[in-house]
């Protein structure tokens, strides 16, 4: 009893079901975990019984639009290419202090639902950088409670915007982490398919990572994920490469999706879906049956892809919507793949944790000995239980300092023919 830490959080429930845990911190890492630690804190925290989790992780966003919904109109028709144009319109009137302020302002909610590392996408088709310039202040500003990945997005196509390959590769040489592309947005099928053999082969000689809008769409012959998994086959990128959306493969038929998803395993290539964004921009050409928009998650785990979650957009060109609460998107995503089962729910909480982590690249992420004391104490008993109750957020540690807290979920009731009371564990 003679060691004393700097925290020592007792009596926690673990994601993988283990309860009465104490996890000791020290030196803004998990020093021990186990029950009944015999150890001191100077600070000791009661979970109750409550879920201790890794931080929440957001593989996939778009900070420079984030907040800016309204400006300078809204989207009328909801879809994803008037959002698209919308952002073209805006694009001009942006500043870097207002890109800079509304990022931090998204960062604050994020940290608050115990949202602490996130991969944005920053469009580079602007010749003047401007977002890129903003959100890499942001990186530097949030760094100390905040991971903010950067990925260079040409959003105009990267063959269709004349500047498109040269601003990209400017972002990069500024500390944008991550090579990104939209194939599907390019004039033609083969300039898509170029697209990704340009930006694969650039950023396997620069040994970066890559994320790329890859066939959001509802078209089942938008097919560039499958170049991807060639191209990142080919060029030894296994483990490096993210497609995100992926949306036409709801469309796809059976027998040719039984021989991507080998494909894509083979390559390593990871699947970033994006349930709130998918659900909402997919299928508007529909009448009924209508689409859900979503890719095959269920399918894709079960091929053995790694697959994360985003949230993709709140409040922007795209999106009217959204607090930065992974267990919201957590909880669509659920819905939408009908993965009501046990294993799968929580599935769907690792896509919004250790998943996105992984793809991410993310070091000393976890609640093993020796990791990085980032964590979240959720009002909840289990993960399940998060994503059903969105659970309040108790607690937020970033390196074992609290940057957050927050009370349990609390009602007054005062019902006819029965006791006042407070009750502390609403659904639960």
């Amino acid at each position: 009893m003679d060691a004393v830490m700097d925290v020592v959080l007792r009596n926690a429930t673990l994601p993988d079901g283990r309860g009465g845990i104490d996890l000791a911190i020290a030196a803004g890492r998990i020093a021990a975990v186990g029950p009944a630690l015999p150890l001191r804190g100077a600070r000791e925290i009661d979970a109750g019984g409550d879920l201790v989790s890794p931080p929440f992780v957001d593989a996939h966003f778009h900070m420079d639009a984030t907040l800016s919904y309204g400006l300078p109109r809204v989207n009328a028709s909801g879809t994803l290419l008037e959002g698209i144009a919308l952002w073209g319109e805006l694009k001009p009137q942006l500043s870097q202090q207002a890109l800079v302020e509304r990022a931090l302002q998204y960062c604050d909610w994020a940290v608050a639902r115990g949202l602490l590392a996130i991969r944005s996408h920053v469009d580079i088709c602007d010749d003047r950088l401007l977002a890129v310039e903003a959100l890499l202040d942001v990186k530097r500003q949030v760094a100390p409670y905040l991971d903010l990945q950067l990925v260079a997005f040409p959003q105009d196509g990267l063959l269709r915007s004349p500047t498109a390959f040269n601003n990209l590769k400017r972002a990069i040489a500024l500390g944008v982490d991550v090579v990104g592309g939209i194939p599907h947005f390019e004039r033609t099928m083969a300039d898509g398919a170029e697209s990704v053999r340009l930006l694969c082969e650039f950023a396997a000689g620069k040994d970066l990572r890559v994320d790329m809008h890859c066939d959001e769409s509802d078209d089942p012959l938008s097919r560039h994920i499958e170049t991807l998994a060639y191209e990142s086959n080919r060029l030894g990128l296994h483990g490096r490469v993210a497609g995100s959306h992926l949306t036409s493969m709801h469309s796809m038929d059976n027998y040719y999706v039984s021989k991507l998803l080998p494909l894509i395993r083979e390559a390593g290539v990871a699947a970033i879906a994006n349930p709130l964004i998918n659900i909402t921009l997919q299928g508007r050409h529909d009448s009924y049956p209508k689409r859900r928009g979503m890719t095959r998650v269920p399918e894709l785990m079960a091929a053995g892809v790694t697959v994360a979650f985003g949230h993709d957009c709140v409040m922007d060109p795209w999106y009217s919507l959204g607090s930065g609460d992974m267990l919201e998107v957590a909880h669509m995503g659920l819905h939408v793949a009908q993965m009501t089962g046990q294993d799968a729910m929580r599935a769907c909480y690792a896509a919004v944790t250790e998943h996105p982590a992984r793809i991410l690249g993310l070091q000393g992420y976890g609640l093993e000995v020796g990791c990085h004391a980032d964590l979240v104490l959720l009002d909840a008993a289990s993960p399940v239980e998060a994503i059903r109750l969105r659970a309040a957020r108790r607690l937020v540690m970033r390196r074992g300092a609290v940057v957050s807290e927050a009370p349990r979920a609390a009602a007054r009731l005062a019902l006819p023919g029965r006791p006042e009371r407070v009750d502390f564990r609403l659904g639960r």
